[in-house]
């Protein structure tokens, strides 16, 4: 689920300060993208919001069924520089394939987490026979210190996983009640699946100093009597040392939140920048087939190519 939409907008995480108090809440609509043939909700960046801590990307795809003559989610090589891409698999199994010569399948309740640092490439495709698909990927950006570490890839087939005031949660990354999740971050971070076994108001205990924002990915969610629909991304902010949200039987959202990352970065297209110079060379090394990325040979179709860039070099 990465960003193959060539819309040619500019994102900076200057856009969109930080807000403060504990009762303040900004409603974020999404917006429809289609990456490799599968339309998904994408919420992050938007001109509403661009960041929630190091957050800086967020696609919901699904839930979906393919019909009978579709191949599924099929996404070629693409590259990724100064950010991790986290994958939360809901339903469905789809392949991972990169340039470090990693192949792992993911399955419902498994995250993938690749860092790309100062260079990778991926693909991403259902497996073959798979007709259902939905789930969460998202990019954190790497901090300044750690933008250009060495890429690697980190399955995670078991995560945290409880029972609470009629719901169960699962902790993707950071810790929470008690429990740390085992994914590998380089900022303060916080990740919660939460799915309602029953009609239910949970009360959740949030850090001050965190940013958060909740995103109902099945089913509508009320925060402080607002209600937002499945894709509408509720902001929360920072300073706030409790949620409480109301989720019908059925349904299931995803709670992110983390230290506002605090420095200016660029995304565009793939790449995550700390400025425009950083991005046109990336840009200029995949074009021209650069060692940077590498190959994934057992892929047999085209690579991804990027837009222009949207300003001059």
């Amino acid at each position: 689920m990465s960003n193959l939409v060539n819309d040619g907008d500019l994102s900076s995480s200057l856009d969109c300060p930080v807000i403060e108090g504990k009762r303040q809440i900004q409603r974020v609509s999404p917006r429809t993208a289609d990456v490799g043939g599968i339309p998904v909700n994408r919420v992050l960046p938007s001109r509403q919001r661009r960041l929630v801590g190091a957050w800086c990307f967020l696609d919901h795809a699904g839930p979906a069924i393919f019909k009978g003559d579709s191949s599924g989610l099929q996404v070629g090589p693409h590259p990724h520089i100064g950010l991790q891409t986290f994958t939360w698999m809901i339903e469905g199994e789809v392949l991972h394939r990169d340039s470090l010569g990693s192949e792992q399948v993911i399955r419902p309740g498994q995250v993938n987490l690749m860092t790309a640092g100062r260079g990778i490439s991926h693909t991403e495709e259902s497996v073959e026979g798979e007709r259902h698909l939905h789930a969460a990927q998202l990019w954190i950006a790497l901090p300044e210190a750690h933008r250009n570490t060495a890429p690697r890839f980190d399955h995670y087939p078991e995560l945290p996983r409880w029972q609470a005031q009629g719901a169960e949660l699962t902790l993707l990354v950071g810790e929470h009640a008690g429990y740390r999740a085992p994914t590998l971050t380089f900022s303060p971070l916080l990740g919660i699946d939460i799915a309602a076994g029953e009609n239910t108001t949970l009360s959740l205990p949030l850090r001050e100093d965190f940013e958060y924002a909740l995103l109902p990915l099945e089913g509508e969610l009320s925060i402080d009597g607002e209600r937002f629909a499945t894709n509408e991304l509720a902001y929360l902010g920072r300073g706030r040392d409790t949620l409480e949200a109301t989720l019908p039987a059925g349904g299931r959202a995803m709670l992110v939140g983390g230290e506002p990352l605090g420095e200016k970065i660029l995304i565009w297209w793939n790449f995550v920048g700390h400025g425009k110079a950083e991005i046109a060379e990336a840009q200029r090394d995949w074009e021209a087939g650069s060692e940077r990325f590498g190959t994934i040979p057992a892929y047999r179709g085209k690579r991804m190519m990027p837009p222009p860039l949207p300003w001059k070099i």
